[in-house]
């Protein structure tokens, strides 16, 4: 098998390729990404992704013991990702995954010094993400109103879980898996458990507000089943609503406002930000109303802000 197969195929096909050693030391550490750090599945197989391609390259070079690895094999695999056609943010993003490995081999034991700590990668060009103007998430959400004018368990759902998406910037992982008791209906706030097993209290409008109750009056026990347990929003057999299922929607009524760009749930947590911000919301605010470990994560709205200052300034003023 080669490189590039290991590198497709991720930790199932460099279990193919490595010794004992490696494969016991990648499975210690997708169990310290999942148990102890308590990151994401999609955010453990990204790493250990990266890793097991790693691990291929050093056993190529002859290391097959964690205190073997050095910064010399750091390099060399990421050179190797330069001459494939890697991306920069690709090539950037793996480098990051080594750092996090080698560290986790210090801190743990496993090696007497973190070859990665020095370890430079190119900079990620920054792209700032598509968001859409106030007046098109007006636009989405009066067609979402439209569409549910025939009262539908579904409609109400869809109108609850886009109003929600908007009011409170939650990722949509964070939006599906809110239950009942994490809506304080007197207050106006959500209790959220987002990245890391982190929980925040996030605060949702009027108009949010009377699609939720919409939703839980004349909608929610339409499709509730025994198996429903305490999840907020439904699916249409009863379960919890899937992640996909919010996707799609926001997409089809995206595509339902002219010239508004494509964009996704995320899309519509972007939107938030930079409208509250543009609002004058102050930075540290928007940072734990997104649930943002860094400062440096929530700054990029404030790009997003000038930049669309700019335009309007190049458009409408008489000297620009």
């Amino acid at each position: 098998m080669t490189q590039e197969a290991a590198d497709a195929g991720g930790q199932e096909a460099a279990e193919d390729l490595l010794p004992e050693t490696w494969i016991r030391v990648l499975g210690d550490y997708e169990d310290h990404l999942r148990l102890e750090r308590d990151l994401s599945p999609h955010t453990v197989r990204a790493y250990t992704g990266d890793v097991s391609s790693l691990l291929v390259h050093a056993h190529r070079l002859g290391i097959d013991r964690p205190e073997e690895l050095d910064l010399r094999a750091l390099r060399s695999w990421l050179a190797l990702q330069q001459t494939r056609g890697g991306a920069r943010t690709t090539v950037a993003r793996r480098a990051t995954a080594a750092r996090v490995f080698t560290g986790w081999l210090a801190r743990s034991g496993r090696a007497p010094a973190d070859p990665g700590a020095t370890l430079a990668s190119p900079r990620a060009h920054r792209t700032l993400p598509a968001v859409l103007r106030a007046d098109e998430v007006e636009s989405l959400l009066r067609a979402a109103v439209e569409a549910a004018d025939d009262g539908s368990a579904l409609g109400l759902r869809d109108v609850c879980a886009l109003e929600l998406l908007y009011a409170t910037g939650v990722r949509v992982g964070e939006l599906v898996g809110l239950d009942l008791d994490d809506v304080d209906h007197d207050r106006r706030v959500l209790r959220v458990l987002g990245k890391g097993g982190k929980e925040r209290s996030v605060p949702f409008g009027a108009p949010a507000a009377a699609a939720l109750d919409a939703w839980l009056r004349h909608g929610r026990s339409s499709l509730a089943t025994p198996s429903s347990g305490p999840a907020l929003l439904l699916g249409a057999r009863g379960g919890r609503l899937d992640q996909r299922a919010v996707r799609t929607l926001v997409h089809r009524r995206v595509q339902q406002v002219p010239g508004a760009p494509d964009v996704g749930p995320h899309g519509l947590r972007h939107s938030a930000a930079t409208h509250l911000l543009e609002g004058g919301a102050d930075l540290r605010a928007v940072q734990e109303l997104l649930g943002h470990a860094s400062l440096a994560t929530t700054q990029v709205y404030t790009h997003v802000s000038t930049d669309r200052l700019r335009r309007a300034y190049r458009q409408a003023h008489p000297r620009a």
